[in-house]
C-alpha cells in the first residue's frame, strides 16, 4: 500500500526526514511514536500530499507521489490536528460537502448514518461553530471516512478527546481495518496504540530507528522499546 525509499524532508539548512524507508501492506493499522521534533508528522504530510519531499521515492498504492498526487488523495482520509470542518455548516452540511467532492452515493443518507455513529444524532443540524472540542472531533472522524477511504491518515487524533470519542474513535479505526483500509496514526498515546495497532513505527531524529508487530494490549512491551531509543524523551 506504501512504499518509501530513501525520503529526505530538508527545510532551509534542517534536515527533518533523514533517509526513511517504509513500506506498509494494505489492511496494516501502524503507530508512528517518537518524541517532539522527531519527524512524526512531517512524514505523515508527506504521505498525504500536503508538502513535498526534498528527495526520495513514495508510492501509494503504486502511484507516485510526485506524478499521482491527485490520485493519491483520492484513495485517502486525513485527520490532523485541525478539523478542516466549516464551523457554520451543521455536520450533516459538512458531510454531505465532503461527500460531493468524492463523489459519494447517496451521500446525505451515508451523512446521517455517520453523524450518529459518531453518537450526534441530536446535533445534525447544529453549526459546528457551537460544538465543543470532542464533538469537533467526532464530526471531523466522520468527514474522514465519509468516502470510505482505502488509507486514512491519523494525526494524533486522541488528544483532547472524551473517553467517549475516543471509544468512537478507536472503533472507527477496527471498523475501517475490517473493511480493508490501511491506518497510519501519529500518536503519543501508548495505550491507544497498543489497544488498536498491530505495527509500532519508532522515529527519532528524522530516522526510523525501530519497527515492530504487536498484538492486542502490550502497553508495556511498546513502552519499554519506546524508552530503549528515546531514553524518556517525550
Amino acid at each position: 500500500m506504501i512504499q518509501i525509499k530513501k525520503l529526505i524532508k530538508q527545510a532551509d539548512t534542517k534536515l527533518i526526514l533523514r533517509g526513511i524507508d517504509l513500506s506498509i501492506e494494505k489492511g496494516e493499522t501502524v503507530a508512528i511514536l517518537g518524541p517532539n521534533g522527531a519527524g512524526k508528522s512531517t512524514l505523515l504530510k508527506v504521505i498525504a500530499t500536503l508538502i513535498k519531499p526534498t528527495s526520495g521515492e513514495v508510492r501509494i498504492n503504486g502511484f507516485d507521489l510526485k506524478k499521482n498526487g491527485t490520485d493519491i488523495k483520492k484513495l485517502m482520509g486525513y485527520l490532523p490536528h485541525s478539523s478542516l470542518l466549516y464551523e457554520h455548516y451543521s455536520p450533516l452540511e459538512n458531510l454531505v460537502f465532503f461527500g460531493n467532492l468524492y463523489g459519494v452515493q447517496d451521500v446525505e443518507q451515508k451523512a446521517i448514518k455517520l453523524v450518529k455513529d459518531v453518537g450526534l444524532s441530536f446535533f445534525l443540524k447544529e453549526p459546528v461553530k457551537n460544538f465543543s472540542r470532542g464533538m469537533i472531533q467526532r464530526t471531523a472522524i466522520a468527514r474522514a471516512i465519509i468516502h470510505d477511504p482505502e488509507l486514512l491518515l491519523l494525526d494524533e487524533p486522541h488528544t483532547g478527546l472524551d473517553q467517549g470519542a475516543i471509544s468512537i474513535l478507536n472503533d472507527v479505526i477496527i471498523s475501517m481495518k475490517k473493511k480493508g483500509a490501511t491506518t497510519l496514526m501519529v500518536t503519543h498515546d501508548f495505550k491507544q496504540a497498543a489497544d488498536i495497532c498491530d505495527r509500532i513505527i519508532i522515529v527519532k531524529s528524522g530516522k526510523i530507528v525501530d519497527d515492530f508487530k504487536i498484538t492486542e494490549n502490550q502497553i508495556d512491551y511498546v513502552s519499554k522499546k519506546y524508552l530503549e531509543h528515546t531514553e524518556g524523551e517525550l
